[in-house]
This record gives structure tokens, C-alpha cells and sequence, in this order.
């Protein structure tokens, strides 16, 4: 367990130099492990010719080793004095710091439609929906790097059996893995669970082949509604069908109607997905709420 901090003034003392404290109402927990800092370095590889979009800076530890080794680093923080205080530190030609929320940020325009790697420490509420707009955005990362909560990212990894709504959101775009581990320790303030760090090698291309991505997760987020359930009862009250319908689309699909949720894999929750359209059942797209 690395949680050798870095070198120079206490946290303590950098944030009452730039006037800041953490704000609990963003979620700031401040990664101060340099262990951590170079693990994450090594995962998202970067070299001289990349591109990198880092969400969530805090206080700079990673940015600064970031714009070391990329061409070009983005940097984008919600908390606006934060993210003028870090400009004001590291005052780097090649650092673009963004005042913005990660969720709802125009990637194309920000990297000028390069190919980018994304590297974050995400606040552990905006964790889904900032990976979302990443992964499911016309202009993904060839490969992300982040922190997130331990039981996350288990989430993300997980296989048949364990599988969830969000095990199959990230791995319909590229295959992840947790990397490693990280204590509260190696955070200022420290929260109260342990995080990890997880690299997602992005694919080209959805691992599915699908006509309507949104209909497809409205599938899987029916199949979920009720995960301790029958695939045949839960995907009959999250589609609103009777039961014999579920029963009838599901043995058509070759999927074994007294099957749980979680034990199905991707590609046969896309088995699922094209039955479904394919016999009428109405999956109008809507935005997607996990």
C-alpha cells in the first residue's frame, strides 16, 4: 500500500495559500498519493504526442505530471475558483483549464475532435453519468483512466452472474479492468470508502452492433427494474407486457425465462434487445436514467 504523499507544503497549507477548502457539496476529496499519481500515469500510457482530457484536477498533483509527458492537457473543474487557482499555479502553455460541468461539456469542441485519452478522479455522485458522456459521445477517448468508488468498479468489471445496468453501459465501449486499489488515506480529506483505479480500453466501435442504442438500453434497464426477480417477470414490468409475452419474446430469444438479470451477458442481452423490436413491443427511446 504506496501512500506516500508528495513533496513541498501540507495540503493543509496550499489550500489556505489559494483560499479554498474542500466543498462537500462537489464531492472534492483531493488526491495527494504520489503512489496513486504514477499508477494511474502508467495505465493511461501517455506519451509525447497525446491528447489528454483530465475531469476533476483538484489541486493539481496529476495535472502537473500530465503536462510533462502530453502535448496537449484539458483540464476541466466544476468548482470555478478552483479551477482559476490552478490556472494561476501551473500556468502551462500547453494547459487548457475549462470551467465546466463534465457531464454536460461539448467533447468534440473541446479537443478540436482529436483522438484524446481521458484520465479523472471522479466525485463518486457523477461517477455514471460523466463515464456516459464519454463513452456514448460521438467523440469517445481511445482509452480512460479513473478513480472511482471500490464497489463501482466492480460494477464495471464484473462477468455473468454479477453483471448490472452499469457492467453492461461500459462494456457495450471497451473492455475495463480494475488496476488497482486505492485507501482513503491517499485523499485530502480522506472519505470514507476505498476507492480503485480502473483502465477502459475504448473500442473503435460498440461491441454490438445495434440500430438504436437508447431502445437497446431501455431493454436492459427493464430487464433490471427488479434484478433479484425472473428475467421473465422483470423485463414484463419494465417493458409493461404480460408476462406470457415476456415468457414467449424471451424463449424466442433462447434465453431461459427463469434466469436472473445479472447472469445474462452482453451479447445476449442484445439477443433480447433484437427480439423485443423485432416482435413490436413499443421501446421508444428516452433518455436513459441509470
Amino acid at each position: 500500500m504506496d501512500t506516500t504523499r508528495f513533496p513541498g507544503p501540507s495540503v493543509k497549507a496550499t489550500l489556505a495559500r489559494l483560499g479554498l477548502s474542500p466543498r462537500k457539496a462537489l464531492g472534492q476529496h483531493f488526491l495527494v498519493s504520489q503512489g496513486a499519481v504514477a499508477t494511474i500515469l502508467r495505465a493511461a500510457d501517455i506519451g509525447p504526442e497525446d491528447t489528454v482530457l483530465e475531469v476533476g484536477p483538484g489541486l493539481g498533483v496529476m495535472t502537473s505530471e500530465l503536462v510533462q509527458r502530453a502535448k496537449r492537457v484539458i483540464a476541466v473543474e466544476l468548482d470555478q475558483e478552483l479551477a482559476v487557482a490552478l490556472e494561476r499555479e501551473l500556468g502551462a502553455a500547453k494547459l487548457k483549464m475549462v470551467c465546466a460541468d463534465a457531464r454536460q461539456v461539448d467533447i468534440t469542441e473541446l479537443t478540436g475532435g482529436e483522438p484524446y485519452k481521458l484520465v479523472a478522479n471522479l466525485p463518486y455522485y457523477a461517477a455514471s453519468p460523466i463515464l456516459r458522456r464519454f463513452l456514448e459521445s460521438a467523440h469517445p477517448p481511445t482509452r480512460a483512466v479513473v478513480m472511482v468508488q471500490r464497489e463501482v468498479a466492480r460494477n464495471m468489471v464484473a462477468q455473468p452472474g454479477d453483471m448490472s445496468l452499469m457492467s453492461v453501459g461500459i462494456q457495450l465501449y471497451g473492455k475495463p479492468r480494475i488496476v488497482k486499489n486505492v485507501p482513503p488515506t491517499s485523499f485530502y480529506p480522506p472519505p470514507k470508502v476505498t476507492s480503485a483505479i480502473v483502465q477502459i480500453d475504448v473500442y473503435p466501435k460498440p461491441a454490438l452492433v445495434l440500430d438504436d442504442i437508447a431502445a437497446f438500453f431501455k431493454v436492459v434497464r427493464a430487464g433490471f427494474c427488479a434484478p433479484r426477480k425472473q428475467l421473465r417477470n422483470t423485463l414484463a414490468q419494465g417493458l409493461v407486457i404480460r408476462v406470457e409475452e415476456a415468457l414467449a419474446l424471451l424463449e424466442k430469444a433462447s434465453i431461459d425465462p427463469a434466469r436472473r438479470p445479472a447472469t445474462l451477458s452482453l451479447e445476449e442481452w442484445g439477443y433480447v434487445y433484437r427480439t423485443v423490436k423485432a416482435n413490436g413491443v413499443n421501446v421508444s427511446t428516452s433518455p436513459r436514467q441509470d
